[in-house]
């Protein structure tokens, strides 16, 4: 499991003068806050209120090796604050210089033809669409459904048709990454996208994983705040979207 990986990496960059200010678990993300002697840095994932089987936590006493050690828990709580860690660190150690700021569809090209969009995100299938791209929309929760959308299950017999995978970064958190990169080998193009995506991309070189497209957040202190009020379009106006090549 690539979650696990993460982890080990994770742990072998920190140093003792990394720290966790502060945390949440909640909607509509999980946060972790961790300061160093370069500043803050704020790490998020998404939070799956339909993954929740059961409301309890083993983590005792909330440090950042704690969180990060939980990052392949089979327990989507420890899980979620486990990823959100492992986001905190990558954004307080992600050298941006090389960073594109822009938007992940720019980042298509008229070579390709057939994309994967996993997860229903509609401003980027309404912007895949309107650039012309065959589209397959994967979504696993019915609530995210409309009429062009396809069961994830299908994932596993259409992937390996398509020239690009744009994919919400929502599949690290609930374990599906490590089969999407499987079966969509003869992908160009394997785009990991949303604010969940904040991971280092040194933990991706291997893996199949082409860029990550994701949030640096630049207002720490308004951002906790519109997240503590559970506000999403708050939390993005203090981010700058971003993508980095692996």
């Amino acid at each position: 499991m690539l979650l696990t990986e993460f982890k080990k990496k994770a742990l072998r960059l920190i140093d003792e003068e990394l720290n966790v200010l502060d945390f949440s678990f909640g909607l509509p993300y999980t946060w972790v806050l961790v300061e160093g002697p370069e500043g803050k840095a704020l790490g998020v994932a998404m939070t799956l209120p339909e993954e929740i089987g059961r409301f309890d936590n083993s983590i005792e006493e909330p440090a950042l090796e704690a969180f990060i050690e939980k990052a392949d828990s089979l327990n989507i709580i420890e899980r979620s604050l486990g990823l959100a860690a492992i986001n905190a660190v990558s954004q307080y150690y992600i050298d941006f210089g090389s960073a594109k700021w822009i938007d992940a569809v720019e980042l298509l090209d008229s070579d390709i033809e057939k994309v994967a969009v996993i997860g229903n995100m509609p401003p980027i299938v309404r912007g895949l669409r309107e650039k012309g791209f065959k589209l397959y929309v994967f979504e696993r929760n019915p609530k995210l459904w409309d009429r062009e959308t396809l069961s994830d299950s299908l994932e596993y017999w259409l992937l390996p048709e398509v020239d690009a995978v744009v994919a919400s970064a929502s599949c690290m958190i609930n374990g599906t990454l490590d089969m999407l990169l499987d079966r969509a080998k003869n992908a160009r193009i394997f785009l990991l996208t949303g604010p969940t995506g904040q991971v280092l991309p040194e933990f991706l070189r291997g893996t199949g994983v082409t860029h990550v497209a994701s949030m640096k957040v630049v207002n720490v202190e308004r951002a906790i705040l519109q997240l503590k009020l559970g506000c999403f379009r708050g939390f993005s106006d203090e981010s700058r979207k971003y993508v980095l090549e692996i």
